[in-house]
Parts: structure tokens; C-alpha cells; sequence
């Protein structure tokens, strides 16, 4: 099915960028996926909140918020195969919407990820120090913070020395975080159901899974909100598509299986943690959950858990970069931003310039949050749900738009065209309602008010606006790229 593309800039088309070809297995793609969600970092800091909105019910919630993240996988399965461009959401959204949108679709990836990473680095520190038994420097915003840089350059080194390198580190980082989580989970039922838990221990049901036995639409709107985000980075295996084994295929391919394998992930801790410690203990550490049933759970292996979240939030901060480079490497080569960030290590066959700027540019911003505010840090986070949102429902959007006229059999219709929708449909219903929310100071997550808005949409309004200035900017120095026209797909395509 593969395509080629028309009038594009030479050097530009997938495979001709310069990147180390054929480097990654379906194994290693998958891996990087689930690695790039952070589920220890994601469970121990958003568990505790979808319990607070549906009580017993959010097991439940964990697998509905997996359907729109797999509904959506299937356009990026579909798109991949006609047009696998590291670019991702900004190659494809150029494509089906013109340059202009492709852009934004591009600028929000950059943008998610430098948000994330300073966030994943400050709980990378934080952990780094808990592992150690050093309680005192854990709370020391500024000791945690040089740790987290640390962190980041470290993780920005490994990216930079090439992609096999960054696999190998996720196979390590992944397995540990994995064991400890499917450890924790086993030793936490087991002791629920030979009466060695909490009295507020609770067997499991399977009325947990039963979404209609929550009672209030308001309540499974806020717990699908959060969790529907700890789905988020799968996408990452598909930014290295053009490093990957029969790129048209496999990126797709484990995009879907990271997917399924996050669910199960999420479904067996949650069930576990429920079970073990019961709804009002995870509500009452919803800062924390795995760290506040560690030393209940496994006692004297309770830094399993610290391994776990510290593992994650490392794995995640590598593979968040891998996407940046990508995307900034693809937009560079077309010309949508400077050439500069389109520069190829001649041995190490990476983007070495988008590297350095995507290790250095979260450094910078945490090192600002951190001196200015916390409280700035956290919300942050708000912002960064809008981010996501609203590339993976333009991702969507894309595959329907763009196959539009290849859709010639009911498995063509259903899986890229149905499926792409419903996924765009649901995360732009999250994209509006988090920016009603988040409109009220009070849903924020420092409860600040500025401009009489919530810190969050002040926030990603800045970045957006920030990005149309870069936008213009670029478009005055290479207007090549914003003259072109959107596309269909092939003729020779049918789906």
C-alpha cells in the first residue's frame, strides 16, 4: 500500500531522512510504547482520583478510556502504512488538511512532550532520592530538580548515541517497572483472599467492570477524564517508524498490541489496589497510591514500588524524546521550521540537532517552573491533556478525511473510517470539556486565577500562541511548505 509522495523537498520522503533503517523489531517497538505511557508514574498519581470520581467502579473506567486510545490506534495503523513518516500527526494532518494544520498538529506534539518531560524529570528526581531513604532531599525542590536534569541529560544522551541504544535501555527500564507492578498485584490479591489484608480489604467483583453501575454521568465523565490521559505515548513506536523493520507494517502493528497490553497493565493494578486497600485508602493517597500501600503490600520489598514509579518516569522521559526528535526532523526536512533541526549525525544516524534542542528545552522550562512556582509545574500537566487531546483526535480526523475515497469494503469503512471517527469524536468531547473545566480557577490544580481563567488554559493559550507566531515567522522565511495543496489517498489505494 505503500505511496510516494508528490513534490516533496529531496531527502524528505520516509526513508531518505538519514535514520539508521531497519534498527527496531516488533518486539522493541512494542516496548517502547507501553514504556513511553509511564504506567507506574501514571497509576501512582491517577488511580487514586478515578476512585474519588466512580468509587469501586474504576477498574471499569480503566478499559473505557482504552477504547478511544485503541480506536484511535487504528488510524494511526492505517496512515502508517500509506505514508510511514516519523512525522506522524503533522505529515498526515498535512496531508488530509493542507500545511497549515498539519503544523499546529506537529507544534502540539513538540509542545506535549517538553511539558511532560519536566514533569517526568521532577518525579524522576524526587524518587531517585525516596530510593535511598533520603526523605529530606526528596522534599528539597531544588535537590530534586538537579537530579531530574540529570535525568534528562542523560536520557537525552543515550537518544543521541542512537536508537538501538535508547531500545536496549527500555528493555531494562520496562522489565523492571513490569515485574514490580505484576509483583505488587499478585502479592496484593493473594493476601486479600487468605485474610492477610486491611480489614478494609474488599475481594473483587465483577460489578467493578460493570460501567453501568456508576449512577451519575457527571461522575463517569470526571473519571474517564483522567484516566483516558494515562493511555497517552503508545503513539511513540510509530514516531520511529522509519527505523523500524518492514516500516509500513509493524509500527502499526505494535501500536494496537500496546494498547491491549496497557489495559491489562491498568486493569490487574487497579483491581489489586482496590481489593487490597479498599476505595477510601486510595482516595486519601491519591498523591501517591503505590508508595502509600508499599510497606502494607510488600513490607520489607516495599522499594519495588519506588523502583517501579523511578523506572517509569526514566523511560518515559527517554522515549518522550524519541517522538520530539522525530517530529522536529520530519517538519525540518519539509520545511515547515528551520533546516537546522533536520541535521543527521553522520556516525550515530540521529537527528543531533533536534536531540540537543529537545534535551535542552525541557531543562530549561523545568529549571523555570521549578524557581518560579511549583504550584506553575502542576498545572502544567492540564495544559498538556489539551495537547493530547487534540493531535490524537486530529490523527483521526485525518485517516477518515484522507481515505475518504479509498473505503471500498465494509472492513474498509469500519476500521478506517468508523473507528478513526468515533476515537476523533471522543477526545474532542475530552478537548472541549476539559476547556470548560479548566475555564474555573477552582479545577486547577493550584486553584490559582489568572485573567480570571485557570492557570491550565493560560497556560496552552500561551504555547498556541506562541506556535501561530512561529508559524508566520516561518512561513515568511520558506513559504514553499504552505503552498501545498491536501491530498486523498492513491488511487491504487482501497481499503
Amino acid at each position: 500500500m505503500a505511496a510516494v509522495e508528490p513534490h516533496v523537498p529531496s531527502g524528505s520522503a520516509p526513508g531518505e531522512k538519514g535514520l539508521r533503517g531497519d534498527a527496531l523489531g516488533m518486539i522493541s517497538s512494542i516496548v517502547i510504547g507501553v514504556a513511553s505511557t509511564a504506567p507506574g508514574y501514571s497509576l501512582a498519581a491517577s488511580l487514586g482520583l478515578v476512585v474519588a470520581a466512580v468509587g469501586f467502579a474504576a477498574p471499569a473506567i480503566m478499559w473505557l478510556a482504552f477504547i478511544p486510545m485503541l480506536l484511535v490506534a487504528t488510524s494511526y495503523y492505517y496512515l502508517n502504512r500509506v505514508d510511514p513518516d516519523c512525522g506522524t500527526t503533522f505529515s498526515w494532518a498535512t496531508k488530509a488538511f493542507g500545511p497549515w494544520v498539519g503544523w499546529i498538529g506537529g507544534w502540539a506534539i513538540i509542545v506535549a512532550d517538553i511539558i511532560v518531560m519536566a514533569n517526568l524529570a521532577d518525579i524522576a528526581g524526587r524518587y531517585t532520592f525516596l530510593l535511598f531513604g533520603l526523605d529530606e532531599q526528596a522534599d528539597s525542590k531544588y535537590w530534586v530538580m538537579l537530579i531530574g536534569v540529570i535525568w534528562i541529560a542523560v536520557m537525552t544522551y543515550i537518544c543521541y548515541v542512537g536508537i538501538e541504544a535508547s531500545a536496549k535501555s527500555q528493555w531494562f527500564l520496562l522489565g523492571a517497572e513490569l515485574v514490580a507492578l505484576l509483583v505488587f498485584a499478585v502479592i496484593a490479591l493473594v493476601k486479600v483472599y487468605t485474610g492477610n489484608a486491611p480489614e478494609t480489604s474488599v475481594k473483587p467483583s465483577l460489578e467493578w467492570l460493570n460501567p453501568f453501575a456508576i449512577d451519575s454521568t457527571s461522575s463517569l465523565t470526571a473519571g474517564i477524564l483522567v484516566a483516558i490521559f494515562i493511555y497517552w505515548g503508545w503513539d511513540s513506536l510509530v514516531a520511529v517508524n522509519e527505523e523500524t523493520e518492514d516500516k509500513e507494517r509493524t509500527p502499526g502493528i505494535a501500536a494496537i498490541l500496546s494498547t491491549i497490553i496497557l489495559v491489562f497493565i491498568y486493569l490487574i493494578v487497579s483491581i489489586a489496589a482496590q481489593a487490597y486497600a479498599g476505595p477510601d485508602f486510595l482516595v486519601d493517597n491519591a498523591d501517591d497510591v503505590l508508595s502509600a500501600l508499599g510497606d502494607g503490600v510488600l513490607g520489607w520489598a516495599s522499594s519495588l514500588l519506588i523502583i517501579a514509579v523511578l523506572t517509569s518516569a526514566a523511560a518515559s522521559t527517554q522515549t518522550t524524546i524519541l517522538p520530539t526528535t522525530r517530529t522536529s526532523l520530519s517538519m525540518a526536512v519539509k520545511g515547515a521550521i528551520p533546516k537546522y533541526f533536520g541535521k543527521i549525525h553522520p556516525r550515530y544516524l540521529t537527528p543531533s540537532a533536534s536531540t540537543i534542542w529537545m534535551g535542552a528545552l525541557p531543562i530549561i522550562s523545568y529549571a523555570g517552573l521549578t524557581v518560579v512556582s511549583q504550584n506553575i509545574l502542576y498545572d502544567s500537566i492540564a495544559a498538556l491533556g489539551l495537547m493530547i487531546a487534540f493531535y490524537y483526535g486530529l490523527s483521526g480526523f485525518a485517516c477518515v478525511w484522507f481515505f475518504r475515497r479509498s473505503m471500498k469494503t465494509a472492513k474498509g469503512w469500519l476500521l478506517a473510517g468508523v473507528a478513526p471517527l468515533l476515537g476523533a469524536l471522543i477526545l474532542t468531547w475530552v478537548f472541549v470539556k476539559s476547556i470548560v473545566d479548566l475555564t474555573d480557577p477552582e479545577n486547577s490544580g493550584s486553584g490559582e486565577s489568572w485573567l480570571g481563567l485557570g492557570p491550565p488554559i493560560v497556560i496552552a493559550g500561551l504555547f498556541l500562541l506562541g506556535g501561530v507566531v512561529f508559524m508566520f515567522l516561518q512561513w515568511r522565511a520558506q513559504p514553499a511548505f504552505f503552498r501545498q495543496k491536501s491530498q486523498v489517498a492513491p488511487p491504487e489505494v482501497t481499503l
